[in-house]
Formats: structure tokens, C-alpha cells, sequence
């Protein structure tokens, strides 16, 4: 699988921004399709995770109740919108497939690149 994300940028706190992963080249293995975030000097951190058939979802704690995560199907793409906004979730964000629901970086089966986020106070 093949994955390119997409739709980073600077945002003022409290702002939304949605992200975007193009998928192609799908297994029947690539059961998930996940959302990470790596702020410097840490940990890539599991931030959203889709079931990619029934679309069952999941979120990390800190980001219920303000990111979505989603996905089209017939687009072949995955999404996290993005809502209120905190500096702290300034990070680069990577989209990752997996073959099980995973809440860290270490089940992750394929990344795309990172797209950068930047939340200002």
C-alpha cells in the first residue's frame, strides 16, 4: 500500500484544518487505516485510528470530541478533520495502514509522508 498525506499548514488556536490520505495499491491485510502525530522531540503518538471496511473508529483521549477521522472509499482516501485546535497539537502527521487496530507506532505496517501542522497561540 501506498500512502500520501496531505493539507498541513499554520492554524490559530481554537482553528480546524482537515488532513487528507490518498491510498492506493490496498491488501486485503490493510484492515486498518490510522492517523499519527509526532511533535519534536517525541514519541510518535497514535492519534486516530478507521476500520477500513465497516468503519468502525477510534481516537486517542486527548483528541475526542475534536478530530474525526473518515474515510471514502470510492476516493481511496482517508481523513482527519481537525477542530479546536491547540498549540499542543502542533506536530507533523503521518497516515499509516495497519493490519489490526493498533494504538502505537510500533503495529504499523506502511507510512506515508508527514504533513506538518502548526498551531499558533
Amino acid at each position: 500500500v501506498q500512502l500520501q498525506a496531505s493539507g498541513g499548514g499554520l492554524v490559530q488556536a481554537g482553528g480546524s484544518l482537515r488532513l487528507s490520505c490518498a491510498v492506493s495499491g490496498l491488501t486485503t491485510s490493510d484492515n486498518f487505516m490510522n492517523w499519527f502525530s509526532q511533535a519534536p522531540g517525541k514519541e510518535r503518538e497514535f492519534v486516530a485510528g478507521i476500520k477500513w471496511r465497516e468503519g468502525t473508529k477510534r481516537y486517542a483521549d486527548s483528541v475526542k470530541g475534536r478530530f474525526t477521522i473518515s474515510r471514502d472509499s470510492a476516493r481511496a482516501a482517508v481523513y482527519l478533520q481537525m477542530s479546536s485546535l491547540k498549540p499542543e497539537d502542533t506536530a507533523v502527521y503521518y497516515c499509516a495502514s495497519s493490519n489490526v487496530a493498533v494504538s502505537s507506532a510500533v503495529g504499523a505496517v506502511a507510512w506515508g509522508q508527514g504533513t506538518l501542522v502548526t498551531v499558533s497561540s
